[in-house]
């Protein structure tokens, strides 16, 4: 009789060598994020931030954590790897610095059925580089190779940021007033939001990916659809510690409609006119194509305006000199009047309403 069959891990699907291997060739990614309160050294069962070290006295800590969403799968279906982390990093990093809260550090979550070390160095060196821009550490993370659980060159990704800001600086909405007007800063593109429509589209209108956009003939459309999501931390810091914003939104899934709203006290009312910036050739391009309702549209994506910050009248322009200086393109989309507390987005096509946070309509 041959003697029975030796089971290994390995055989089961699970390479421990190749995950030890991924964190050697991590780890200098990660201690390029090094910044005051963590080293961002990996290897340990957790890692550690100093408060007192970053310059905080009476902090309150933040935390919010967030995913790509279906852009993966443009990224894996068109090897498009190297802006996913960043966007996964934006997607956390802009819901903190709207609290008012500085990014500190980030860790994160990469899942797949079985790792392929040059596709998850990519897609971890964007994270180092969406940590960088947003000015946030890398401490740690997780790998997780588990076979049939994903198809073959699948992987997920999830984010996890936490924040601080100084106890009575955080934006509460609680100096929000009528009168305040609310400037729009320009997004990247699709960000984060929307790509399960955009992906719907591509297949039913036989999009040609790999070949110039209609609406840019210098750039794939590949390339445009994965430009990864604006990150606004360094813009924005400077201007919530200074006192000249009173509350920020940021533009993700639900879009103006019911992301304005969440910021706003009840009895203030978000007038935003549509036509007060230019809708970038992209968006056009998906409204056009998919004959999509301008409601649709407005609620579905970030239709040029991925962050909306509230600020008093008297501090508008030199808010918005400042966030320009910083490099944000940046536009006064409306203001704040008393009434029902939603948004009200008006414009050449017609009128778009949102009762509320979480709810919205359409009047044509």
């Amino acid at each position: 009789m041959s003697d029975p069959e030796s089971y290994t891990y390995a055989k089961a699907g699970v390479d421990i060598a190749a995950g030890n291997a991924l964190v050697k060739a991590i780890a200098p990614l990660a201690r390029a994020t090094a910044r005051p309160g963590a080293d961002a050294s990996l290897g340990g069962f957790g890692g550690f931030f100093d408060l007192k070290a970053a310059g905080y006295s009476d902090p309150l800590l933040v935390a919010a954590n967030d995913g790509v969403g279906t852009k993966l799968k443009l990224a894996i279906d068109h090897d498009r790897h190297e802006g996913v982390g960043i966007d996964l990093v934006a997607m956390c990093a802009n819901d903190l610095v709207v609290q008012g809260a500085e990014p500190l550090f980030f860790l994160d979550y990469f899942a797949t059925g079985k790792l392929e070390g040059q596709v998850a160095e990519r897609v971890i060196a964007s994270i180092a580089q969406g940590c960088r821009i947003a000015g946030c550490a890398l401490i740690g993370g997780e790998t997780a190779e588990m076979p049939g659980m994903y198809a073959p060159g699948d992987y997920d990704l999830a984010g996890f940021c936490v924040g601080a800001v100084e106890r009575g600086q955080a934006l509460t909405g609680d100096k929000v007033a009528a009168g305040d007007l609310i400037l729009g800063l320009a997004s990247s593109g699709v960000h984060s939001n929307g790509y399960s429509l955009v992906r719907r589209l591509a297949g039913d209108r036989g999009w040609k990916l790999d070949r110039p956009a209609l609406f840019d003939q210098d750039r794939l459309l590949i390339d445009a659809l994965m430009e990864p999501t604006r990150i606004y931390v360094r813009a924005l810091l400077p201007q919530i510690r200074a006192g000249g914003i009173s509350a920020l939104a940021h533009i993700t899934g639900g879009g103006l409609l019911e992301n304005v709203p969440r910021v706003l006290p009840e009895g203030l009312h978000a007038h935003v006119s549509a036509d007060a910036w230019p809708q970038p050739r992209l968006m056009a391009f998906l409204h056009a194509e998919g004959n999509i309702e301008p409601a649709e549209m407005a609620r579905t994506f970030n239709c040029g305006v991925g962050m909306v910050a509230i600020v008093p009248p008297g501090r508008a322009a030199e808010v918005a000199d400042a966030l320009a200086g910083a490099g944000e393109t940046v536009f006064e989309i409306g203001r704040l009047e008393e009434g029902e507390r939603g948004c009200t987005v008006s414009g050449g096509r017609g009128t778009w309403f949102a009762r509320d946070a979480w709810s919205a309509t359409f009047h044509g």
